[in-house]
């Protein structure tokens, strides 16, 4: 998986959506979870993303699923041509994920944050009674959503069923749209939370691929919480830790200028 190329597709498709503006911070915080989970972990098939086998991924930080639809170019699911129609009317990469893109192997809208995970928590019981022992569940959670208490309940849920085919990976990027978790809803030690909910937990380089999809080979007997240590806006030095960025508009000359860097 190529991320600079990631990236690129990333401001691409915010510059097509002019004035309507484009998630990019939590975005290009998740490019490479996305290339670890795509590209080395999970089970999908490109030519069948809707496969009874496949491993599932839920996005319930919807809002970052722009990171999702540059992964899925990068297998081959989609063109750029579709990227570029992000935000149009009819277009297949709307701005959340949508129950009608199962082409692309999405099967749960989202963007109400906090409730990814318990709709993780149902799909990996209802594997479980198919008997289904190798499929896992991954479900992408933003460090701002945490502060809703859907959350937890799904997490004790999970715990209580000792859902070991369920992993959540927490994009701890430190900022949310209303500017740093800490400042929002201090949180404190997310691993220690994590833990506490009887979740295995692994804390990683959320930026390096080999360690996520790494951490995603830790599961034991019980969920597997990753808690991926990134920066909002990586790979732009200009939009990096910028809470601005969470959603902004992407002109033509911050665009170019954002292109010199990555093409540099």
């Amino acid at each position: 998986m190529n991320t600079r190329e990631m990236r690129i597709d990333l401001l691409k498709m915010g510059l097509a959506a002019k004035s309507a503006g484009a998630h990019l911070g939590g975005s290009l915080s998740l490019v490479e979870v996305m290339a670890a989970l795509y590209g080395e972990v999970m089970r999908f098939d490109s030519a069948n993303p809707q496969a009874e086998n496949r491993d599932r991924l839920i996005f319930s930080k919807g809002h970052g699923v722009m990171a999702q639809y540059v992964a899925l170019k990068q297998v081959g699911v989609l063109t750029e041509e579709e990227l570029l129609t992000y935000k149009t009317t009819g277009s297949v990469v709307s701005a959340h994920p949508s129950i009608h893109q199962a082409r692309l192997g999405i099967d749960f809208a989202s963007g109400s944050l906090g409730q990814g995970l318990s709709q993780g928590v149902g799909v990996a019981l209802a594997l479980r009674r198919k008997q289904n022992e190798l499929v896992r569940v991954f479900v992408i959670l933003g460090d701002g959503e945490c502060d809703e208490g859907s959350v937890w309940e799904a997490a004790a849920a999970a715990a209580h069923y000792r859902l070991n085919n369920l992993i959540a990976i927490i994009d701890q990027n430190q900022l949310q749209y209303d500017g740093p978790t800490a400042q929002v809803l201090d949180l404190s030690d997310m691993t220690a939370k994590w833990r506490a909910f009887g979740w295995e937990v692994m804390s990683v380089d959320g930026h390096d691929v080999e360690a996520v999809a790494a951490a995603c080979d830790k599961c034991g007997d019980r969920p597997l919480a990753i808690i991926a240590q990134t920066i909002k806006g990586k790979g732009v030095s200009f939009m990096e830790n910028v809470p601005a960025w969470h959603h902004g508009m992407v002109t033509q000359k911050i665009y170019d200028q954002a292109m010199a860097e990555l093409e540099a």
